[in-house]
């Protein structure tokens, strides 16, 4: 496991959400975003997966795993590549759930105060009627590529 600095963790953590890669049956990438909760600076992510899909099943079959996120804003960003492991729903604790609906609820609120000032976006907000989490994914880091170099 790969320790991430203060700047890659906080990078990380400030995301409203990532692009997860897995890999399907024939090796074929799947992309799927997802959420973050938390970002340990020891090297472990923890996401939390909405529906119990694609994504789920190729980690069933193959545990390895890239998360992407961009700021096209500081011309930043990052890829962090390893190896996941699922946690089942009924495994997940209560901090981690409240963690959850915390973001959750801090990006409608972020919508919103967008919305009043009439800056560009979506005017409804979607994260209203997200579903409970299916599973979490907890992403052990093994390499950090900095996209930006």
């Amino acid at each position: 496991m790969v320790k991430l600095s203060a700047e890659v963790a906080q990078f990380f953590q400030n995301q409203g959400f990532v692009i997860v890669s897995t890999l399907d049956n024939d090796g074929t990438p799947h992309n799927s975003c997802k959420g973050i909760v938390r970002v340990s600076p020891q090297g472990k992510i923890y996401l939390l997966d909405l529906y119990q899909a694609k994504t789920y099943r190729n980690l069933v079959n193959n545990p390895r795993i890239s998360i992407t996120a961009v700021d096209e804003y500081r011309f930043a960003g990052y890829c962090l590549k390893g190896e996941a492991k699922i946690v089942q729903n009924k495994k997940i604790g209560p901090r981690i759930t409240a963690e959850w609906e915390e973001k959750v609820t801090s990006r409608i609120t972020q919508r919103m105060i967008r919305n009043i000032r009439e800056e560009k976006g979506q005017s409804r907000h979607p994260e209203v009627s997200f579903p409970k989490p299916k599973y979490m994914i907890v992403m052990e880091v093994k390499e950090i590529v900095n996209l930006a170099t």
